[in-house]
């Protein structure tokens, strides 16, 4: 399965399978000569070294290489779905990119060669340091060197199409503008061919382009609104003189207002899951397997809402979300940035370029409804307002039609909450209790909430929508204990119970995202005192997916609604 958008019209290499490997170790990237290298080895793609056996946890360069039969003189396009930390690439020896943006859609430019045969060799860091900006070795979820999604090899035609971004309207009469984006900027009048849905033909349609961009309006025939009750989903192809797109959407609205968030101009409540894209076994290359049962798993717990925590989400997930009808919160890569993130300037440049590209590349998912970033900054810190302002900015200047937030964890004290369309908050009241001494913690929890209602609802913020964007406690999948001690199941469940209660019946509370679905593998160093087995282990299933005592807690609450 390759999410959309999809082009019928080119030649395609996926780059799915095996490629020739070597794992270096401790060597910096410029002392390496490409030309001299016995990669003796193999690994999968996607996949992760470090989450095989021969090379679990270690950190270092590696060296991947694969080789593709490509028309002579085609240009080249390389997408690259999703990698980290860091990867240099050369095509027949050249370096011709880097990529500095875990976990991010990411592209490059390939030039022609008369060769048949193109050789594609990256040279991978996990290392962290100055060529991880953006992943620090305290972030609670672990690190992986390779790809974690797909790499594919567009041949590309003359004037290539990039994306087609579809945006409702009129949900009435099914009136949507369309916005045809090209690879270079050029202007000009240009014959358009649509097809929607695989059945209706409209032919040579003149539009104008200018400096790479046609924007025109159009009706869906039959158009059907996209919802989570009903999410019916719509398809739209355009053939140009050169190249063609398939781009699906859903006709979907969504805004935040009076406390409320509004789906196709009805309020709903969001009820769900942080979930990391996580497995013992594959790290964050999930396959598509996978995704489907955690779908279905979540689903079958009556939510309707998705936080892809932390990081952009695979297109495959976003895809099913879509054809399930589940409602999806995306973010940008980012935990806990502080004062010195904030001083760097190329820190805020590589956060706006990762945003944009997460939007660019999710624009057309109905069942994305909202943006964020940087999950539990300092924001509470002069210095991180003009951060702040800058990823703002970038994903405003890509899209106005969904809100956007940030998962804040310092509620009283935050400087950026004017950027956010809603308020998210991040708190573990009865699990890192506010009072020690406390012999009943979970005590803490209705207290907590209702504090923290009363805070937002007397400040400049009352009308924005409230989440509850984490919160949460730990259980070690099996261990039952008639103390109901911290670790226990009986502890998660009873924590559970009383934040999902009060959050499904309290109509002040616009959604809740438990912190969390599965439990997920974290940092092995000193920290990992504070996290048993060194996994987080907050999720609500294990990380095999064996529901704990929670999960049925949970889902009695969501599907009955109280």
């Amino acid at each position: 399965m390759q999410p959309y958008p999809l082009h019928p019209n080119r030649t395609l290499h996926l780059l799915d399978g095996i490629w020739d490997f070597a794992f270096l170790g401790d060597v910096e990237p410029d002392s390496i000569d490409v030309e001299d290298l016995n990669l003796d080895d193999s690994m999968p793609v996607p996949g992760v070294f470090d989450s095989t056996p021969n090379l679990a946890g270690k950190r270092g360069l590696s060296v991947w290489r694969t080789r593709i039969e490509a028309t002579p003189g085609s240009e080249g396009w390389l997408d690259v779905q999703g990698m980290g930390l860091w990867g240099r690439f050369y095509v027949d020896g050249e370096a011709l990119g880097t990529c500095e943006l875990p976990y991010c859609p990411w592209s490059l430019r390939i030039p022609a060669s008369e060769k048949s045969e193109r050789e594609l060799l990256v040279i991978v860091d996990n290392r962290f340091g100055d060529r991880a900006l953006l992943f620090d070795p305290y972030f609670d979820f672990y690190a992986y060197g390779g790809f974690y999604r797909s790499v594919i090899w567009h041949e590309l035609p003359p004037r290539p199409i990039d994306r087609a971004r579809i945006d409702t309207l009129d949900l009435r009469d099914g009136r949507v503008a369309v916005e045809l984006m090209f690879h270079e900027s050029w202007d000009g009048t240009i014959s358009l061919d649509l097809l929607w849905d695989e059945v209706t033909w409209e032919k040579d349609i003149q539009v104008e382009v200018s400096q790479g961009r046609a924007r025109f309006e159009a009706l869906v025939p039959f158009g059907r609104p996209w919802s989570p009750d009903q999410p019916y989903l719509h398809t739209l192809r355009i053939d140009t003189p050169d190249d063609s797109i398939v781009e699906r959407f859903g006709l979907r609205t969504v805004e935040a207002k009076g406390g409320e968030i509004f789906v196709n101009g009805a309020a709903i409540k969001l009820l769900g899951f942080n979930r990391h894209e996580a497995h013992p076994q594959f790290g964050p290359a999930l396959p598509l397997a996978q995704h489907h049962q955690d779908l279905q798993i979540i689903a079958n717990s009556g939510s309707n809402f998705i936080r892809g925590s932390h990081y952009q989400q695979d297109q495959r997930f976003l895809d099913l979300c879509d054809e399930q009808g589940m409602l999806v919160w995306e973010e940008g890569l980012g935990w806990q940035a502080g004062e010195a993130h904030f001083a760097n300037p190329r820190f805020a440049e590589l956060q706006a370029e990762q945003c944009r590209l997460m939007i660019r590349r999710s624009i057309n998912h109905p069942s994305v409804i909202m943006w964020g970033f940087l999950n539990e900054g300092e924001s509470q810190r002069p210095q991180s307002v003009a951060t702040y302002e800058a990823i703002a900015k970038a994903c405003r200047e890509e899209d106005l039609t969904r809100p956007l937030t940030y998962a804040c964890n310092h509620p009283t004290d935050c400087q950026n909450l004017h950027l956010a369309d809603i308020i998210s908050i991040n708190q573990y009241p009865g699990w890192y209790a506010h009072d020690t001494h406390l012999d009943r913690p979970l005590e803490e929890i209705d207290s907590h909430i209702t504090f923290l209602l009363k805070h937002f609802q007397e400040s400049p913020h009352s009308d924005k929508p409230f989440i509850i964007s984490e919160m949460g406690a730990g259980a070690i999948y099996g261990w039952r204990d008639p103390h109901k001690a911290h670790w226990s199941e009986e502890y998660q469940s009873d924590y559970l119970e009383i934040l999902c209660r009060r959050c499904a019946t309290d109509e002040a509370i616009a959604g809740l995202a438990i912190w969390q679905y599965c439990d997920g593998r974290t940092y092995s160093h000193s920290r990992a005192l504070g996290r048993p087995r060194t996994f987080n282990n907050k999720g609500v299933v294990d990380e095999y997916r064996r529901p704990k005592a929670a999960y049925h807690t949970v889902s009695e609450i969501f599907k009955s609604g109280h």
